[in-house]
């Protein structure tokens, strides 16, 4: 019987998008414990939006893994790893893989939304339209949804893919260890 050979160590994540992605959940995380309406509340909601408008920058002039066009979720891209999932032959994927992409897109969109519904709200032309107020609201509790969901897939997909993928996170490098 031969013993499962381990892949080499692959940086993946830059300095960058570590910072970024630590930096944005605790954002996310503060954010549910403070009070709606606070200074500090609004303070940490555009803190958050600016962290991912520069995630957005750096999508197109950051390291190969950063970039949007290396794991961009196209509808073939998708139904590859949705096929190979099914025949028990899970992809590999050194980025996002396709379904990771989608996810991260979708928390990117919904932290822009949650930054733009919680700017209207101090508005004149919005102040206290509860509409605002309750779409602000759903937002808020999508995000923690897909955060979530996107946390508990990390492990999944980690220990299909036999890679520790939240340790890829900190330390900026997988490893992949031998199926």
């Amino acid at each position: 019987m031969t013993q499962p050979v381990s892949s080499p160590p692959v940086r993946v994540w830059d300095l960058f998008v570590r910072i970024f992605h630590w930096s944005l959940v605790a954002c996310v995380f503060l954010n549910f414990l403070v009070e709606e309406g606070e200074t500090l509340h609004k303070g940490i909601g555009y803190a958050a939006s600016a962290l991912v408008a520069a995630r957005i920058v750096w999508g197109f002039i950051g390291s190969r893994h950063a970039r949007f066009a290396d794991f961009f979720p196209t509808p073939t891209r998708l139904r590859q790893h949705l096929a190979a999932l099914l025949a028990g032959r899970p992809e590999h994927h050194v980025g996002h893989n396709p379904f990771g992409a989608l996810m991260m897109l979708a928390l990117l969109a919904l932290v822009l939304a949650l930054g733009l519904t919680g700017h209207l709200q101090t508005t004149d032309m919005f102040w206290g339209d509860e509409w605002l107020e309750e779409l602000h609201e759903g937002l808020a509790s999508a995000l923690l949804g897909l955060a979530g969901l996107h946390a508990a897939a990390a492990i999944l997909v980690g220990r299909l893919e036999g890679t520790n993928l939240i340790g890829a996170m900190i330390t900026g490098i997988k490893v992949r260890r031998g199926r």
